[in-house]
């Protein structure tokens, strides 16, 4: 099993991968190529994540974040924290996974604008690459773009 098999799976760069929501083999494949993090944007909701995510990903020898977004309610609270998040882990390969890569195409994207030295463009293009965002999450992008700085 190769870990591009992982639903809307995309390696933005040579340290960071994002996907939708991995099975435990698929966990498995993460640990075996390489990565050192998982960071869930999910919701840590029986019908939507592993079991135990969490105690799988540690006992891979992984480090483990939750993060968990609400999809119809993004808060820019919560793409700071996990801006904290990824600023102390940007020296380890690190793996951002959510249900199906929405939430956080949209977090890494804005990211990758405010570290990764994206332009706009660039970060509207990796936030659509796999759905046409919605009012509320077109409405997070701009309100965390406000408070970073980052507008035109």
């Amino acid at each position: 099993m190769a870990i591009e098999q992982i639903k809307n799976f995309v390696q933005v760069d040579n340290r960071l991968g994002t996907a939708g929501q991995p099975t435990e083999d698929q966990l498995r494949e993460v640990a075996a190529s390489g990565y050192e993090v998982v960071v869930n944007l999910g919701l840590l909701d029986p019908r939507y994540c592993l079991p135990d995510e969490a105690g799988l990903v540690q006992a891979l020898g992984l480090e483990y974040h939750a993060i968990p977004v609400k999809f119809d309610a993004p808060a820019v609270e919560e793409f700071l924290q996990f801006l904290v998040l990824m600023d102390r882990c940007r020296a380890r390969r690190t793996f951002v996974h959510c249900a199906a890569n929405y939430r956080v195409s949209s977090f890494v994207a804005l990211y990758g604008q405010a570290r990764l030295g994206w332009t706009a463009q660039q970060a509207d293009a990796h936030a659509r690459r796999f759905w046409d965002l919605d009012d509320v999450w077109m409405g997070f992008i701009q309100a965390c773009r406000r408070r970073l700085g980052l507008e035109g």
